[in-house]
């Protein structure tokens, strides 16, 4: 876009109207994504969480790279024997090693692999579940969060928008199914769809969903509860716009901002229910490469951690900073799409 310089008797206008030099980078972003960008490199707290989710991005992008996968299914944990008790950080590693990645001998000095952070009950590689965990962290997280939202977001509008007995019915049946915790509700309902779609990721992941939408659909109906009423709506609905279209084209952009942010911080929380699930023995099989698998893993060792502290500091360390990275940013963008919700969630 070409800015117009003030000339002859309008050069006054230049002390006048300030004129702002619009660089590269915001003519590319627009100047609201443009703003939404320099929000969040504007704090401490924001750079921490973008970086923190860009380094696990980069794990899961170059997991193989890292540590190569071990036989057909890379998100099985190989094993280096039986043994019940955990092996400590440098063992060697005797067998189902994985190949020498270029970066292992210029870093570590060893020709041949080691358990780099030892190694949990049942000889499964920490390091190993860690990293190929990162994927599975998030292809639950976004995939359930992604789930529930759209879902919430339909449910709440349709409740919202068409009001009286509709708005009663959806959301009395909202109520019934918060009833219960939602991590609690989710806990049986994987126990029962495991046995009948047999031990994976799809039963947790379906039970996260079913019960994790509710939220999302009270955050949407509360917004646009208000913003239905708002003269630009009325006068759609005065010229005969479809309802769709009124939902969806001119209600929903002005109300999703919150919800936005609520799924921001959804993803983390997500993958600590699915970590938590997974602790109890519940979806995955054993020795799947899962951070909360891995966590289970200690639970024989809980009074002998001053000796095997590495098979839960570790796996415990990456979840922590995970959940940790994903709220920052949902901080942050609270801060910057809706300063009016600072310090309310």
């Amino acid at each position: 876009m070409t800015q117009t310089v003030p000339s002859g008797d309008n050069t006054l206008l230049l002390d006048a109207v300030p004129m702002r030099k619009i660089g590269r980078v915001e003519r590319f972003l627009g100047p609201e994504n443009y703003r939404i960008m320099q929000g969040m490199l504007k704090t401490p707290a924001s750079i921490s969480g973008l970086v923190l989710v860009l380094l696990f991005v980069l794990i899961a992008i170059f997991a193989p790279v890292i540590i190569p996968s071990v036989g057909s299914d890379p998100y099985s944990i190989p094993r280096d024997g039986f043994k019940s008790d955990p092996q400590p950080m440098g063992t060697a590693w005797k067998r189902n090693a994985p190949d020498i990645p270029f970066w292992y001998t210029p870093l570590t000095g060893n020709e041949k692999w080691v358990h780099l952070l030892g190694t949990s009950e049942g000889q499964y590689d920490i390091f190993y579940g860690i990293i190929w965990g990162t994927r599975n962290a998030f292809y639950a997280g976004i995939i359930v969060t992604v789930s529930t939202l759209l879902l919430g977001v339909v449910y709440g509008s349709i409740a919202a928008y068409y009001g009286g007995w509709v708005d009663m019915v959806l959301m009395r049946i909202v109520d019934v199914l918060s009833i219960l915790p939602s991590v609690l509700a989710a806990l049986i309902l994987a126990a029962i769809l495991t046995p009948v779609i047999g031990k994976s990721t799809l039963p947790v992941m379906i039970a996260l969903i079913a019960f994790g939408w509710m939220g999302y659909t009270r955050y949407i109906r509360a917004d646009i509860l208000s913003v239905r009423e708002r003269d630009y709506v009325l006068a759609a609905r005065v010229v005969g716009v479809p309802d769709g279209r009124i939902l969806f084209r001119h209600i929903l952009p002005n109300a999703i901002f919150p919800t936005l942010i609520l799924a921001s911080m959804g993803i983390g929380d997500v993958v600590l229910s699915f970590a938590g699930l997974s602790f109890l023995g519940i979806g995955v099989e054993i020795g799947y490469a899962d951070w909360g698998q891995l966590l289970s893993f200690a639970r024989n060792w809980i009074t002998s951690l001053n000796t095997y502290w590495y098979i839960i500091v570790w796996p415990g360390i990456t979840l922590v900073l995970f959940v940790m990275g994903w709220n920052l940013i949902g901080d942050a963008l609270r801060d910057v799409l809706d300063p009016r919700m600072r310090g309310k969630m």
